[in-house]
């Protein structure tokens, strides 16, 4: 995961840029760039990931392994969004 970050009228706006080899991760990937890229420190930050993954089923169809790494990217993306916030 590579992350960009962006200054518009003073507040953080971080895009991030990712991929994989393996087709469900690269989906999964995706789907969290889609969620959070492009938005405002403040609002990845306060983004909740659990109501899309309930409505799209992902969480009866994701092996425990492949939810553990989505909540690592989750928190890895929040992590930058805290961290652009602070350095502001």
């Amino acid at each position: 995961l590579e992350t960009h970050i962006a200054r518009e009228s003073g507040e953080p706006v971080l895009t991030f840029l990712g991929d994989s080899d393996a087709h469900i991760v690269r989906g999964l990937v995706y789907l969290m760039l889609a969620l959070y890229s492009g938005r405002p420190a403040h609002e990845i930050i306060a983004t909740d990931p659990q109501p899309l993954f309930a409505k799209l089923g992902l969480d009866a169809h994701l092996t425990p392994q492949r939810s553990n790494g989505v909540r690592s990217m989750v928190e890895r993306i929040k992590a930058d969004a805290r961290a652009a916030l602070a350095a502001a």
